[in-house]
């Protein structure tokens, strides 16, 4: 078992550009193809994930490993998908200014941005469908004007991220 998070979890950390939540679509893939969980607690967990400090997708993978296999799941999963994060950035950083000055590395990395944008809308859409948002209910009538609050006081208002975070949270607990 902690073989199968370990090797699951490096090829998600090598596969995965973008980062954050445009990882989210392959971990997504790769924890319903193992059986490890169900989509809702995968939704549940990434949910916990994105409000815990450090990066999403380590965080979602030691919550993953911890729900298979314990503290050593956890550990496991935590350590093979931050090795090909660690190992690509040193390589990187050893010569990006070099790289960064090559017309093509440049054409890479615009053509990577539209890829990572549309792989946060697909998770997005993912968990919108799985969640029901899109069908009508009380439930998703007040999910909808709480995802319009919340977009509207980041956008305009500008407020802090961990603000939005603990005012949904808490009309969560009213509303719901």
């Amino acid at each position: 078992m902690l073989l199968d998070i370990f090797l699951t979890f490096l090829l998600i950390g090598f596969v995965s550009f973008g980062g954050g939540y445009a990882i989210i679509p392959m971990i997504e893939l790769e924890v319903t193809r193992h059986g490890w969980m169900t989509s809702q607690e995968l939704i549940d967990v990434i949910a916990v994930a994105g409000m815990s400090p450090g990066p999403i997708a380590t965080n979602t993978a030691v919550f993953i490993g911890f729900h298979t296999a314990g503290l050593p799941g956890a550990i496991t999963a935590a350590v093979a998908i931050t090795i090909p994060s660690v190992l690509i950035v040193l390589i990187i950083a050893a010569f990006f200014y070099k790289l960064n000055e090559i017309t093509v590395v440049q054409s890479a990395f615009y053509g990577l941005r539209p890829v990572v944008t549309a792989l946060i809308i697909f998770a997005a859409y993912s968990f919108a469908l799985s969640n029901g948002l899109f069908s009508i209910s009380k439930e998703t009538l007040i999910g909808g004007l709480l995802f319009l609050f919340c977009l509207f006081a980041l956008m305009k208002f500008k407020w802090h991220p961990a603000l939005i975070i603990l005012i949904a949270g808490l009309a969560g607990i009213v509303l719901y």
